[in-house]
């Protein structure tokens, strides 16, 4: 039997009156949790994937058990994918059945049959392809798309096996217990809440699952800190994950003169770097902010930190269930329980599997990342640098909200600086980066952002990342022209 399913059956007999689900409209308690799962199973047997198109609630986390129990692929649709983006994912997947409560949806014109289907006193609908085929292949527990940054996201397929062992590895490197209040945050339909959700059940904790507008999430983008930090003290939470935007709202938010989240003691952070002014003014705050890395083909998580074993600046431990070595440049690769591979692509082979991302572990076995090795450049003088370590040293200072560098076979690097200080505050925090920085590192000229980089304008990933090329298409004339320049103006 998969681990969580286990995990939560076996709650449900020694605790059966223990609350697992909680929302606005009451509390679902661990017995009763069992018995929604067994009746949305019996409904799913023999349906070969199933997509999710449903806001965060009770009902999402009983439909994934319910497909976990009836052996069915799930596909979760996360809330920020365009309508082609969900026509493709539906495609790609073969899915024969939606779950969803948004009827009006253009993808579901070729799914004519419609169901009424209630669900932890939810009303929704279940809605058949006649010509059903299945793309992502037996043993598939889920297939999650990546970000959706683009118009064809790619599928991950992953078992139930590799799942399991990132929510075992998790739940004991955050100590979680049945004491515990996850609050998600975070839509469920992306892979990383929607395994949090399973650390929380297969140790006994609640879980709480307001709509994300009640968080303060709009969209891909929008964060309402002031929103974000108010839920989490009213469900009071002790755990949350969440991506560094997100960090970033809630901070300033505290910051500003609200409390910190009083009985928050793990929040964890992934999706991108988190600069280690974030983390020093984090801690300052009462945010107990553990750092951590993953990639969707590993089951959401690689490393991270722990309550007891912290160290600022890493991404933590890796998870005891899996293996790295690096490669001679520094990238990163995972064996362990990964992936099966990508839909319409060959299965994964056995063995270790390259990351794409560049890192080393110190002498205590925390890992540190650098960046991404197809980010990496080469400057005309030959030494290599990953943008990503530049950037999260900007971004140290205040004047540098966000920044983007650039070098590729020139003589010095050249920045894209979001800020809204004055020019010479933002050149004195570049003198002071510069120092701590390699020659070969150094901003040498900088221009300023027209707008912050966001997932609305193309140049920020939903989960906090630079689109280096979105970036480059917008200010490489304006890049080129400091190049150009033959006088100092401009340059450090």
């Amino acid at each position: 039997m998969p681990k969580v399913l286990e995990s939560v059956r076996a709650h449900a007999r020694m605790h059966p009156h223990a609350p697992a689900l909680a929302s606005s409209a009451g509390i679902l308690s661990y017995a009763r949790l069992t018995e929604a799962m067994d009746g949305v199973a019996h409904r799913l047997a023999g349906r070969s994937a199933v997509a999710l198109l449903l806001e965060n609630g009770p009902a999402w986390v009983v439909i994934d058990l319910a497909a976990i129990a009836a052996g069915t692929t799930l596909v979760p649709l996360p809330p920020f994918f365009s309508a082609g983006q969900v026509q493709h994912v539906l495609a790609d997947a073969g899915v024969d059945t939606i779950i969803t409560d948004r009827t009006g949806h253009p993808a579901l014109g070729e799914f004519p049959d419609a169901a009424p289907l209630t669900v932890a006193g939810e009303a929704l609908t279940l809605f058949t392809r006649r010509e059903p085929f299945h793309a992502a292949g037996d043993g598939i527990a889920k297939v999650t798309y990546t970000s959706g940054t683009t118009g064809s996201p790619k599928g991950v397929r992953l078992s139930q096996t590799t799942l399991d062992a990132v929510v075992v590895s998790l739940a004991e490197r955050l100590q979680v217990s049945p004491t515990d209040r996850h609050l998600a945050v975070t839509p469920l339909g992306v892979l990383l809440e929607n395994v949090a959700v399973h650390v929380a059940l297969h140790a006994g904790a609640s879980v709480c699952l307001p709509p994300v507008a009640e968080v303060g999430l709009s969209g891909a983008s929008g964060i309402d800190g002031e929103r974000l930090n108010r839920a989490l003290g009213m469900w009071e939470a002790t755990t949350a994950v969440m991506v560094p935007a997100m960090l970033d709202a809630l901070l300033e938010r505290v910051e500003s003169g609200g409390e910190a989240p009083p009985r928050l003691r793990c929040l964890a952070v992934g999706g991108a770097p988190v600069s280690a002014a974030v983390l020093e003014r984090s801690a300052a705050a009462g945010l107990p902010v553990l750092q951590g890395y993953g990639l969707s083909e590993c089951g959401s998580v690689v490393a991270v930190n722990g309550p007891d074993c912290n160290r600022p600046g890493s991404v933590g431990r890796p998870l005891p269930h899996l293996a790295l070595q690096f490669g001679p440049d520094g990238e990163i690769a995972v064996a362990g329980p990964l992936f099966d591979g990508y839909l319409g692509q060959e299965p994964r082979p056995d063995g270790f599997w390259d990351t794409g991302d560049l890192g080393y572990l110190d002498g205590d076995g925390y890992l540190h990342l650098r960046g991404r090795r197809k980010n990496l450049f080469i400057t005309a003088f030959g030494r290599n640098v990953a943008p990503e370590w530049v950037e999260c040293e900007l971004v140290r200072f205040p004047a540098i909200a966000q920044a983007a560098v650039f070098g590729e076979g020139r003589p010095w690097n050249a920045a894209v600086i979001v800020s809204g200080a004055g020019d010479a505050a933002i050149a004195a925090a570049l003198e002071t980066a510069n120092a701590a920085l390699p020659d070969y590192a150094r901003i040498s000229g900088w221009i300023r952002a027209d707008a912050p980089f966001s997932p609305a304008n193309g140049q920020l990933t939903p989960n906090g990342r630079v689109r280096r090329d979105a970036v480059l298409s917008a200010y490489g004339e304006r890049i080129r022209s400091l190049y150009a320049q033959e006088s100092s103006h401009g340059f450090l």
